[in-house]
């Protein structure tokens, strides 16, 4: 299983952004969000929440570096994880990396999507 954490909370809203970003870049693994479109709503949605939260002052930085962790960790798979951080070129990883079964209706151009991915790192 991947280490998801380490969201500071003085660059919570460079991973807010980058998240979103991400989230709703078509070409982005994130907006198939490992099941489907149902799923990839859901998480659009929880996103969409906490940078609510706390652009309307709900939510502290460190609230929000924890919310984005527990968001991370829900969501996003290993390799996704990892290019994010900016630890890892894409291509390192394969689909069969992640530390969730690969879902029946990935397609071999996975791997191109990490790539994209690549280009929302926050790292």
């Amino acid at each position: 299983m991947a280490v998801y954490g380490g969201i500071q909370a003085h660059e919570v809203e460079r991973w807010l952004n980058a998240l979103t970003n991400a989230a709703y870049d078509r070409r982005c693994p994130l907006s198939k969000v490992h099941g489907g479109n149902a799923r990839a709503r859901t998480a659009r949605q929880d996103l969409l929440h906490l940078a609510h939260a706390f652009r309307s002052g709900e939510y502290s930085r460190e609230q929000l570096a924890d919310g984005l962790g527990r968001w991370c960790q829900h969501y996003l798979s290993e390799a996704e994880w990892y290019v994010l951080v900016g630890s890892h070129k894409p291509s390192v990883f394969k689909s069969s990396s992640s530390a969730e079964a690969p879902a029946p209706d990935q397609h071999p151009d996975d791997e191109d999507a990490l790539d994209v991915l690549y280009q929302h790192r926050v790292g």
